[in-house]
């Protein structure tokens, strides 16, 4: 889950301006070095891809059924071991992190359904996963977003 989070708030607005963690080759490479993959530019254009596509997806913008074309070619093998039998995920060396990534958010939607959503913060870009018991967080951070938000509310109130 902290792969998918990190993939989906990897363009944050900061000071008013976008900033894109895959944009710049290098600091792409690192990125995904970072999180396990093997930095190779067939893996960024993926991942700017899946990070797209997953976007629009928890938005609400696109069926979940866009994830689709990012699973071509994608395998199941079994493999039984000692414990019992496992399940191993095979598919081209650049496509593992962005594979590991869209598997997160089917989990995630499988088992928090409805829990992975975007700040309700509109000058924000992030997204968040909602681990409250009610299920009422609103912004991926309470000191930043949710205190401008309650701010704001309160000067339109006073004025």
């Amino acid at each position: 889950m902290d792969k998918l989070l990190a993939l989906l708030n990897s363009r944050p607005i900061v000071d008013g301006e976008e900033q894109d963690a895959l944009a710049i080759p290098a600091d792409g490479r690192r990125w995904a070095r970072d999180r396990g993959g093997d930095g190779s530019l067939a893996e960024l254009t993926l991942l700017r891809e899946t990070r797209d596509v997953l976007r629009a997806v928890v938005c609400g913008d696109r069926p979940a059924t866009a994830v689709r074309p990012l699973l071509d070619g994608v395998q199941q093998v079994p493999e039984v071991t000692s414990d019992g039998l496992q399940w191993t995920v095979w598919t081209l060396p650049h496509a593992r992190l962005a594979v590991e990534i869209v598997l997160a958010w089917a989990a995630v939607e499988k088992e928090l359904p409805g829990r992975l959503r975007p700040c309700a913060n509109d000058e924000c870009r992030l997204f968040l996963l909602d681990r409250s018991r009610a299920n009422r967080a609103r912004w991926c951070s309470m000191a930043v977003c949710g205190n401008r938000a309650k701010a704001r509310r309160h000067y339109e109130r006073t004025r």
